[in-house]
Parts: C-alpha cells; structure tokens; sequence
C-alpha cells in the first residue's frame, strides 16, 4: 500500500515538472514585445475584446424617449436622456437603425453609446447647437466649439456597435472655404466648427467597430487621458471633389497608454496626430522656470507629455501623414507605427518642429510597412501661429531614436528633411531594410548625428 501511495507521488510529481517546463518553454517561445527604449510591452495592449453590450447595463433606447427619425434636431431629449442614465445608476444608450440629428451632446460617468447596424447619429449643421465652451484645441485651452459628442471625466466610457456618428460636415467646410476666399489667412480659430468626439480627463476608454465621417473639423480628440483603445474604426472625410479642412481622424493630445488597432482613415488632414502643447515655456511641465513668471501664458494650460502610444494593423486611404508629430506637440515618448497599408498618405512620418516651442521627440519606430505617399520621411519647421510672446532667444528642440524599417514604399521623395541646426538638433536615425522607389531619392546622412544605414535601397541602388 505504502509502495503504491509513493508510486502516485511521484507521478504527480513528474507531471508537475513537465508541466511548469511545457510553461516555461510556451513563455520562452513567445517573444517578448518592446517599446522603443527597450521597456516591455504590456499585455494590455494585447487585450482587444470589443465592447459587449450586455454588460453595459439596462439599455436606453433613444426612440423611447422623444428622439425620433424625423429630421428635426433632437438635442434637448438625448442631453436629458443621457442625465436620466446618469441619475437612474449608469447604462447605455441605444441608437436604433434610423437617422438621428442632434446637436452637442455631453456623456457622464457611467453613461455609454451604443449605435446599432444601421444606425446614424448625424450632427446638426447649425453652429447654434454648439455652444462655445471652454475646451482644448491647437494645443491651447480657450474658448471654441465643443464636439458633436462630448465626454469629460467619464473612466471606463465606450462607444461601440456597428453604427455611424456623422459630422454633417459639408455647410461647415463650404463656409471655411468662402471665408478663405476673402481671407487667404484663416485659421481653423478664425472659421470655428465642431469636432465629431471629443474625450478628456478620463481612463479606460474604449471606441470599437463604428463609423465615424464627416467630421466638420477634427474627427476623433482625446486629451489628458490615459488607458484608450480605439479599435476596428471607419474614419472617413473627402478629399475631393469637396476638401473636408482639418479633418484629421485621430488626434492625441496629453495621453498615455493608446492602442489604435485594426482601423481604416482616409481624411483631408493627418490619419494620427500626436499634440501636446505649443509656445515657448510649452514644456514647463518637465523643467522649472525660476526665471519665468508662467501665470503670463495661460494659454499653455494643461500641456504636457505623450507616451507609450501604439498604431498596427491599420489601412489608410488619403491623409496628410500617416503619424504626424505636431505641429502642437512638446514630448512624445515610445510610439510605434507597424504592420500597416498606406495608399496616397502625403507623408508617412511627418515630425513638424515648430521654432517657437521646446520640443522632443524620443525613440519613434515606424516598420512593417507597404505603400506609396509624397514624402517617406519629412522633416521640417512648422510656423503657424509662430509667437515667441517676448522670449529673446528661440528654444531649440530634439528628435532622437527614430527607426524607420522593414518598409517598401514608392514615394515622390525619400528624405525631406531640412537641415536646421539653429532651431533643431536630429540623432540617432536608423533606417534598416528598406526598399524605397523614389522620384528624388537623394539621402544625407550628414543632417543627423550618429545615423545607422543598413540594408537601403533606393531605386535599385544600395546605400
């Protein structure tokens, strides 16, 4: 008895250890996925569950409370919807298949989006439903246009289904291109219109499987924010025959921790923008100006960092730059663009350097990449709205850490990158298996300290 007792022991115990070594070795043969500064990947990245409605909680539909398909503009009874949710506990609000006109809407906590197949929620085309409010925009806190849906404060807030949210854009864009006809000069302040989401102050966000179109101005803003997936989107504006101003799909602004997954854009701007902030004490977050009286910017209110943001496995149709640093930005820290499609992109890495703003751009990756564009690489001062408000020297800015490989693309030209010492400083490039087709395929390796060329082609010829 003792001897079968001893026998079952070491049974278990032999199964035990191949056990943990199976483990061990399925760990060991799945690669370990890293940031740019060689920091790890964390496996929330690799959580893409979408949104289940069941667990939103007790379901709203519009249709049951005064939002009807009718062409009139709904937005008192969906404002008093979505308070009512808030009231009653928290839930979802439904949006049946239908069209459905509203103005500004403003989410609370606890309170979600649902649109179902067939369903549009479509943006009022009168600038009188959105109220100016004080907001973020252009790297700057002042008064504007609030977005077509809102959500301040709202952890855990998702939008989800198979649905459309439409900006209606067209009045607003024939308007900001009249006004440019009697003024060549104006800016997206001088023609305001409302963006079509808008999320800030918030955590664990999540936007899945929609359509978001038409946007009047920028489509998709997240500000100061943190923990936010944007997954299986359907970004759209037009380029042509009508241009869509400024209609960029995504824009990043004071985040940590992105995902973008799985998602087509094509708009008349950049597809994702990374901001932050702007003007010459822009980075008073990092450093302490004992000389600087700050409360004479408050404009740079609320400026600060962008890290661990990660793009992959997307498609994109037209767009000023596939990822775009700027022209709002102060520091941008571990951001990757992989595995994605690129069709008529102007710009596959745009990195604007705006000589008014300390700006630094740190360990940037863009590889796994097939498509053609403008510029594969373009570098360059942006100096719209440039103001020094009073500072006598210009700040100088840094982009270092900047891989760009594994990428075939064919291009109008390879290597755009101004050379100005006097307002930024570039290292640290590496440029790795490349296999470029490009109208002006000229490189110079002299306008970046410490650049590591390995495996390039251009137009057949090795550099």
């Amino acid at each position: 008895m003792r001897f079968n007792q001893m026998k079952k022991f070491l049974y278990i115990l032999l199964a035990c250890v191949i056990w943990s070594n199976y483990g061990f070795a399925k760990k060991q043969a799945t690669p370990v996925d890293l940031w740019p500064d060689g920091t790890e990947i964390s496996e929330w990245f690799r959580d893409t569950t979408p949104v289940e409605l069941s667990k939103l909680g007790k379901q709203y539909r519009i249709t049951d409370y005064g939002v009807v398909n009718d062409g009139l503009v709904h937005t008192q009874e969906l404002q008093a919807l979505i308070d009512k949710i808030e009231a009653d506990g928290g839930g979802v609000v439904v949006v049946p298949e239908g069209t459905y006109l509203t103005g500004a809407i403003f989410f609370k906590p606890g309170v979600h989006l649902y649109l179902k197949k067939g369903a549009t929620l479509m943006g009022s085309s009168d600038p009188s439903d959105y109220p100016l409010t004080k907001t973020r925009i252009e790297g700057e806190t002042c008064l504007y246009y609030p977005a077509l849906i809102n959500a301040d404060g709202v952890d855990g807030f998702t939008i989800s289904g198979e649905g459309t949210i439409d900006g209606n854009g067209y009045t607003f864009w024939k308007h900001f291109w009249e006004r440019r006809k009697w003024n060549p000069k104006c800016t997206n302040k001088d023609e305001q219109r409302p963006r079509l989401v808008y999320v800030s102050n918030s955590k664990n966000v999540q936007i899945d499987g929609v359509n978001l179109q038409n946007s009047a101005f920028w489509t998709t803003h997240i500000y100061n924010s943190e923990n936010i997936k944007l997954l299986n989107l359907h970004i759209y504006s037009p380029a042509q025959p009508v241009k869509a101003p400024s209609t960029d799909a995504i824009d990043l602004d004071v985040v940590r921790n992105v995902l973008i997954k799985n998602c087509y854009m094509s708009v008349n701007d950049d597809a994702v923008a990374i901001k932050g902030g702007k003007g010459p004490y822009a980075d008073a977050f990092r450093i302490n100006y004992e000389d600087v009286d700050l409360s004479k910017f408050p404009e740079m209110e609320g400026d600060g960092p962008n890290e661990n943001i990660l793009i992959e496995d997307c498609e994109y149709g037209f767009s000023h730059g596939c990822l775009t640093l700027g022209s709002e930005s102060v520091y941008n820290h571990n951001i990757i663009l992989r595995r994605i499609k690129v069709n008529e992109a102007n710009n596959l890495l745009w990195l604007k350097m705006r000589p008014d703003t300390p700006q630094q751009y740190e360990y940037i990756t863009v590889e796994d990449i097939e498509g053609n564009g403008k510029n594969f690489l373009l570098v360059a001062p942006w100096t719209q709205f440039y103001d020094l408000k009073g500072r006598e020297s210009v700040p100088m800015s840094y982009s270092d850490h900047i891989t760009m490989r594994n990428i075939k693309f064919d291009c109008d030209s390879f290597f755009n990158v101004k050379n100005r010492e006097d307002q930024y400083h570039l290292s640290n490039f590496v440029f790795e298996n490349l296999d470029i087709t490009a109208d002006k395929g000229e490189l110079h390796p002299e306008y970046i300290e410490n650049f590591t060329i390995k495996n390039v082609r251009v137009n057949g010829r090795e550099f």
